[in-house]
């Protein structure tokens, strides 16, 4: 299984670990302000599987988890086996998703393989398909992953990249109707880089991000400003 990217150590990316990430190519989504617009579809490896397992046994010690992202990881048919083998050799896995594929999120999770779920919550369903680049999408995916996370069955949390002019009050509104009960919500502002490939997106004041705190806040047990 092809390996697109591979830090090889964050302290952020998987809260309380620390760990590694790697980039898995593809995704059915395409957010104009991604900053892996790289990996929507066919990208380089930088290693495979052997690869990632032989840095790993490398790093035994040192590293505590690793990060499963893209992209959307879950479209990848090969990340369940990839992941037993991480299991097997004694780490955490933490996944990153978009959520539009419940049935395979919830596979992972009834098979022990996922110890954190973060799951990006792009928009209030009604700007749900033009936040993520889509003439039209299916919300019920969105709902089904949504729901599953708050079972409670595996610690996760729920996550937006706030951006200008995609988001305002009424986008938190719709957000805490759809997170109402979470454990964990953050909120991050939209930061420009190269990889972005379309313009004219900016980061919301502090101030405004500040009243989207306060929407969201009372729908769930703990939220907070990320990376501001």
């Amino acid at each position: 299984m092809d390996i697109n990217g591979l830090q090889k150590l964050t302290l952020l990316d998987y809260p309380g670990k620390t760990a590694c990430t790697a980039f898995l190519a593809g995704c059915d989504l395409r957010c104009p302000f991604c900053h892996n617009s790289e990996l929507w579809g066919s990208a380089p490896a930088v290693t495979d599987g052997e690869g990632l397992f032989a840095f790993l046994e490398k790093r035994r010690g040192l590293l505590e988890g690793v990060v499963f992202t893209g992209g959307e990881a879950l479209l990848r048919s090969e990340l369940p086996s990839l992941i037993r083998r991480v299991k097997e050799m004694g780490f955490s896995v933490k996944l990153d998703t978009n959520g539009t594929h419940p049935d395979r999120l919830r596979a992972l999770i009834g098979e022990g393989l996922i110890d954190y779920a973060a799951m990006d919550v792009k928009n209030s369903l009604e700007r749900y398909a033009l936040t993520c680049g889509m003439e039209d999408m299916a919300l019920e995916p969105i709902k089904e992953s949504a729901a599953l996370l708050k079972e409670g069955s595996i610690p996760y949390e729920f996550r937006t990249t706030v951006v200008k002019p995609l988001h305002d009050e009424s986008s938190f509104y719709g957000i805490a109707e759809l997170i109402d009960g979470a454990e964990r919500y953050f909120l991050q502002p939209f930061a420009d880089r190269d990889t972005v490939l379309y313009k004219g997106f900016a980061a919301p004041t502090r101030e405004e991000m500040d009243r989207y705190l306060e929407i969201v806040s009372p729908h769930v047990r703990f939220a907070a400003i990320r990376g501001m």
